[in-house]
This record gives C-alpha cells, structure tokens and sequence, in this order.
C-alpha cells in the first residue's frame, strides 16, 4: 500500500496539530511551523507510539499505513489548558506552543479539538531570524513561490519532519532525535541552494490551498559533520 492511500472502505485518519495562538501576543509563523515539526517526531518516537506494546502503538500504526493527513487548529484562552488533557505531546520554540495529538479518525475528532478553528490561522513572521541551535538539527525550507497560511505551512512542516524520519540516514535520524528533534526553519537562503541540500520534499494532495502535487516544503538534517 502506498503512504498517499487509505485502507479500503475506512474513513481517513488524521494527527491533529493544535497552536497556542492568544490575541496579546500570538507566536511568529516560523517559531509555529518549527515546533509543529519538533512535536511531529517527538510523539511519533514516543515509546508509547513506538513500542508494540504502548498506549499509542495501534493508533499511530493504522494513521501510518494510509494518508499521513494532519489538520492544524488554534486555541487560546482556556481552550489551551483543554486541549492538554487529550494524548500528545507539547513543544515550545522560540514562544511558539504547538501541541501534536496522537492520530484519530477525521469524523471522531474529541470535542476539545472539534471546537477549535481549523481555518485562518496566519500569523506574522519574526524581523530577524534567530540563530541556529547547536548540531544536530533539521533545517526545513518552506517554497518561496508557494502562499501558505500559518496552519497549512505548519502542517506541511510536520510532514516534511516525518519524512525525515523515514528516509533520512539512520544515523543521521538518530542523533537528531536524540538532541531533541530541533528545527530551524530556512530564511535568507536561495530556494536553488534549499533544493541542492534537501533529503525530502513534501508534495501536496491539494485538499486545501494548493494544487495536487505542489511541492510545498523541503528538509533536510545538519549533522555539524558538513
């Protein structure tokens, strides 16, 4: 079965990400789409996702094995500390807190996310870029010609974090997750330079947004070997 494919007559499944985004001083759009990322992998190399055995195992199994979908919302006010009580985990980068759930069918989302908005979550970027953390890290580019909304450039960035886990080398994968799963995303470089150093590209199914097969993000893992 290919990944861009749901089990037959099943309804697709989602991972939902939820951003802390408070009117008083909502996070930067770069700082959202680093953490969502972050929280990508950390809960898909949970022991609960990843052994057999956990909590998460089954969940995150069958999510795996069709569309690897994710849905971004916002949350603030108490909608936030809500949300906390649902499985997952939180990441907070740069003032950006961006929880990643673990994976659910789309038509059985828990109440505490359902009455979060899905749409219009397009926040501000940062003036200046923030240095880069220590090696190891993953940097991910988001494509210049390509307008995306804070909640869909955060998603595509979860995607883009996942694929590294999958295809990126294992050794690689393996310092990085165990540094933290830290993430810089991309500014001030050429998208020429982005695509010579990429290890994966995310291209879209289209469902909102962009058309089918828009190359939306590239990522790759700086290993301080370079």
């Amino acid at each position: 079965m290919r990944a861009t494919d749901d089990p037959f007559d099943e309804p697709p499944w989602a991972m939902q990400l939820v951003v802390r985004a408070e009117k008083a001083a909502p996070p930067a759009h770069g700082a959202v789409c680093a953490a969502a990322a972050t929280a990508v992998v950390r809960l898909l190399t949970d022991p609960r996702a990843t052994d057999p055995e956990g909590e998460w195992y089954a969940r995150v199994h069958r999510w795996e094995s069709g569309r690897i979908r994710k849905v971004t919302r916002r949350a603030r006010g108490v909608r936030w500390p809500e949300v906390q009580a649902l499985p997952g985990v939180t990441v907070d980068r740069d003032g950006a807190q961006v929880r990643a759930f673990v994976p659910g069918p789309v038509a059985d989302v828990p109440p505490e996310l359902a009455r979060l908005q899905v749409a219009g979550l397009d926040l501000a970027d940062d003036e200046e870029p923030k240095p880069p953390p220590e090696p190891p890290y993953a940097v991910i580019a988001l494509n210049p010609e390509v307008p995306m909304t804070t909640g869909k450039a955060a998603a595509q960035s979860g995607h883009a974090a996942q694929l590294l886990l999958m295809q990126a080398a294992e050794a690689d994968v393996a310092a990085w997750v165990e540094g933290g799963a830290l993430v810089r995303v991309a500014r001030g470089i050429p998208w020429r330079r982005c695509v010579e150093h990429a290890a994966v590209a995310v291209r879209d199914a289209g469902f909102t947004e962009v058309p089918p097969g828009t190359m939306t993000v590239i990522a790759w893992i700086v290993t301080g070997r370079d």
